[in-house]
């Protein structure tokens, strides 16, 4: 039965008993009133031993799948393409679809969002972005597409974790991932973290909901944390910052939209520098409402299944995306037309082209370890990959999206006059 027919009462299937299947488990045990049951979970391993009854569990697929009863499948599992064909198969069937996989959305929202309006049934995951934070329905409901100004925000825990360490114990980068991993914030395999793709497939899902804008997240401009090192965190603390990986989203003077996940150096001033830890925050700017934060636990058993509760309970009123910014507006159009000020460490002159960037604002050099600060444009960083290799680091400190180019530019005083440091390199006399 769907839930349109029988909306006021909800019979989950539930795939995967992890931390977080367990978790919303528990939490539906906790709230009657929601008038949600879990008639079946499928899992992996029938041998585990689990926290529930063991008629619960099954290990075939198409026991809730194709059972009529079931109007809701809660897809929670780690497997990205498993979990496509269970999201997919339940869509096609008419069941309502509550999920928390990032990359599985990120990587197919354009096929899912085809797919939704075919069966006209909701697709619902605030749980995939941020956890307990609600910034997918904030996104989809209170900002209007010409309102909203910019994204701004830590939105994976795991290399918050590692970061808040490095900074705040001194910690080399190997032991806060290994203190990480054993605290249970980072994975076995934690590449997906410490490259930044996890936050790429989120903000890649953020940006259907913000600006109508869907793209494959490989688009997005994007960096992680595994190469920096113990001269960059000296530099920063030098100057005041902290170090997060921050994930980004930026209307420009001309009405597109710039999108890219970086390290970047956060003053004390910044929302974003007290944000510690396991914990997520974003930051919105819009015309009217100016900044709004949002600060929460972006991982775990409760916080995520929080956001799945919450999706659930959305659907007892028959709540449904409905992506106003792609449907009803003019969708905004992703850029790569812009300049970003960023600081480049790296072990050898030779490893670095003077000729990637606009403008070269600071150097220093020694026989172990260099750093350049200047203007370089997105698109030399989409279209190169220099600065991904042999050790080199590279962090943001803004976006810089009405700075003319050095060889185009009539008017040179804004930028600075280059005065030759040596072969290789020019710095910016200001």
């Amino acid at each position: 039965m769907s839930i349109q027919q029988q909306h006021t009462k909800l019979t989950i299937g539930l795939f995967g008993f992890g931390v977080v299947g367990e978790g919303l488990y528990k939490v539906l045990a906790q709230t009657p009133s929601l008038q949600a049951s879990i008639k079946k979970i499928c899992i992996k391993d029938p041998e585990k031993t689990r926290n529930a009854p063991k008629e619960l569990f099954t290990t075939n697929a198409s026991e809730l799948l194709e059972d009529d009863d079931i109007n809701v499948i809660v897809e929670l599992i780690s497997d990205a393409d498993a979990a496509f064909s269970i999201v997919t198969t339940a869509l096609k069937s008419r069941k309502a679809v509550v999920s928390a996989n990032k990359k599985l959305i990120a990587e197919h929202l354009e096929y899912l969002l085809q797919l939704q309006e075919e069966a006209q049934v909701p697709f619902l995951y605030e749980a995939a972005v941020c956890a307990s934070i609600p910034v997918i329905r904030n996104l989809e409901e209170y900002y209007d597409n010409d309102l909203l100004q910019s994204i701004s925000g830590i939105i994976n825990g795991s290399t918050n974790y590692i970061l808040t360490k490095v900074f705040e114990e001194s910690l080399d980068f190997e032991t806060a991932l290994k203190q990480a991993q054993l605290a249970g914030f980072a994975e076995a395999d934690p590449s997906l973290d410490i490259e930044g793709i996890d936050a790429q497939n989120k903000l890649a899902i953020l940006l259907a909901h913000a600006y109508g804008i869907v793209t494959p997240p490989e688009t997005l401009l994007c960096n992680g944390i595994i190469s920096l090192n113990k001269q960059d965190a000296t530099y920063a603390r030098e100057k005041g910052f902290q170090i997060k990986l921050v994930a980004q989203a930026k209307k420009l003077a001309n009405g597109t939209v710039a999108a890219f996940v970086l390290p970047q150096f956060i003053a004390p001033e910044s929302r974003l520098y007290n944000v510690r830890n396991e914990y997520n925050g974003v930051e919105l700017e819009s015309n009217l409402a100016d900044k709004q934060f949002f600060y929460g636990k972006g991982a775990g058993s409760y916080p995520t299944a929080s956001a799945v509760l919450s999706d659930l309970s959305a659907l007892r009123y028959q709540y449904k995306y409905e992506y106003k910014k792609l449907k009803y507006q003019l969708p905004s159009q992703l850029s790569q037309d812009f300049n970003l000020k960023v600081y480049v460490s790296f072990d050898k002159l030779h490893q670095v082209p003077k000729d990637a960037f606009v403008a070269i604002q600071e150097w220093s050099s020694t026989d172990t370890h260099c750093h350049v600060t200047g203007i370089i444009k997105a698109a030399t960083l989409l279209q190169n990959d220099w600065w991904r290799n042999n050790k080199t680091s590279l962090i943001l400190f803004e976006i810089q999206d009405d700075l003319v180019s050095l060889d185009n530019s009539s008017d040179k005083s804004s930028i600075g006059e280059l005065v030759p440091i040596d072969a290789d390199f020019y710095e910016v006399s200001l």
